[in-house]
């Protein structure tokens, strides 16, 4: 059966639909997403997303979970102020958020003197909190 044009969506319309489904489907999976689940999404990240750097949606979605890691406006984690990652192994550690090393789910913080602590898989951390 061939469908009426009238019953067809617009493109505009597909447009909306899509962003629809990336803020009320995708990126809150991501929030919620094992590593594994994650890694794999990224191997497919074009063909789900479109054009945008799965650095810039999928892991920094996936790090919003954590609210501290994220500034407004920033594409990336955010380093500028120092955080307290709770693991569920008991580990507490301090420092500022790498972004640079901190890919694919992994998380690197460097503290005073330039020591660095990590990599905490984002499935094991249970909380990170300001420093401040």
């Amino acid at each position: 059966m061939i469908a009426d044009k009238f019953d067809m969506p617009t493109f505009p319309d597909l447009i909306t639909s899509r962003r629809q489904w990336i803020e009320t489907v995708l990126e809150p999976w991501c929030r919620s997403a094992l590593r594994r689940d994650l890694l794999q999404a990224e191997q497919a990240w074009l063909d789900i997303a479109g054009r945008p750097s799965p650095e810039s949606t999928l892991w920094l979605w996936a790090w919003s979970r954590f609210p501290v890691l994220r500034a407004a406006g920033l594409p990336t984690l955010n380093e500028t102020a120092p955080v307290v990652v709770h693991c569920r192994d008991g580990t507490v550690s301090t420092g500022f958020p790498d972004a640079r090393r901190s890919v694919a789910g992994q998380l690197w913080l460097v503290g005073p003197g330039g020591a660095t602590f990590g990599p905490f898989s984002i499935d094991e951390i249970l909380s990170v909190d300001s420093a401040q």
